[in-house]
């Protein structure tokens, strides 16, 4: 028999103690370390989907978001302007959006899913500048049209749904990125409805 007192108490404290700070310890070294599988911010922005709320876009306005690093465009399309649309195919380059520049569901005369919500890509075809949107002086540049976008670039110039007007630079039409009606006020820019 020993002498020593009995520390059992003691000794049953300090493990605890030791167990709880190393617990602890391999938490804080583990957090970061599985932290760093997700992808950054800047990564999940430059591929992310975007929502775009529209329940407060008024007739003939365009709003700008991004999307992957690009403008996208997103412009609330009046009568006036639908019917003008459909008197243009002899001035455009290709009026039946035959060249693959938009998502099968956009391949149609207005290239969108809804007639007066319009999106696309605000880049260029030609050389990648970004066209100025022109609701209403867009006849200086073509004749006879109202609305559209013109590239100051080098000139090229493209309808209300992003079609090339000929005889300019740019070779396609504007490109309509993958989206989806989320709700009636709201658009996902980046994935298909199936997609999502």
């Amino acid at each position: 028999m020993s002498n020593a007192p009995d520390n059992s108490g003691r000794r049953k404290f300090l493990t605890l103690t030791t167990g709880v700070v190393g617990a602890i310890g391999a938490a804080a070294v583990a957090v970061p370390f599985v932290k760093s599988w997700s992808p950054s911010e800047k990564a999940k922005a430059a591929g992310a989907p975007v929502t775009v709320d529209i329940s407060k876009i008024q007739p003939g306005q365009l709003i700008r978001v991004e999307w992957r690093g690009k403008p996208v465009w997103v412009v609330s399309r009046t009568t006036k302007i639908l019917d003008e649309l459909g008197t243009l195919d002899a001035k455009l380059r290709d009026p039946a959006s035959e060249e693959a520049q938009q998502p099968e569901y956009a391949t149609n005369a207005l290239r969108s899913l809804k007639s007066e919500i319009f999106v696309a890509v605000g880049i260029c075809t030609h050389l990648g500048c970004s066209p100025t949107y022109l609701p209403d002086s867009f006849s200086e540049q073509v004749e006879g049209v109202e609305s559209g976008f013109f590239c100051p670039c080098h000139g090229s110039k493209f309808d209300m749904a992003g079609r090339v007007f000929q005889n300019v630079p740019a070779p396609l039409n504007l490109v309509i990125p993958p989206h989806h009606y989320v709700s009636e006020s709201q658009i996902l820019i980046g994935l298909d409805k199936g997609d999502a």
